[in-house]
């Protein structure tokens, strides 16, 4: 178990920056295959062999995204999965966004 992923995910309240820079570069190298597009989201892609396991990891990603309180969005087709995550209240990044990065990499 990574060191975020033995945390929870804090609701964020609005009112503070997104993360920038150095804190996230620091945040991403502790999380595996993830990328940062354009300093705003985490994204993620996993192959499947077929739709069947595909949405399964949806099922237990929405489960576990229900019992953090923070929601990522998912697209599925057969036998891929894409995750991406970012703080809508903020509109950017925050340290719960690497959070559930590292929890829903434990899923897989």
């Amino acid at each position: 178990m990574s060191e975020l992923s033995s945390k929870q995910c804090v609701p964020c309240r609005g009112g503070v920056p997104p993360l920038q820079g150095e804190e996230i570069d620091k945040l991403l190298a502790q999380i595996n295959g993830w990328e940062v597009v354009y300093g705003h989201h985490l994204k993620k892609n996993w192959g499947f062999s077929n739709f069947r396991e595909a949405l399964e990891f949806v099922n237990k990603a929405g489960n576990l995204a229900e019992e953090q309180g923070h929601h990522p969005d998912m697209c599925i087709g057969w036998g891929k999965v894409e995750v991406t995550i970012w703080t809508h209240k903020i509109d950017g990044l925050t340290e719960s966004d690497f959070v559930l990065a590292a929890k829903i990499d434990e899923l897989s």
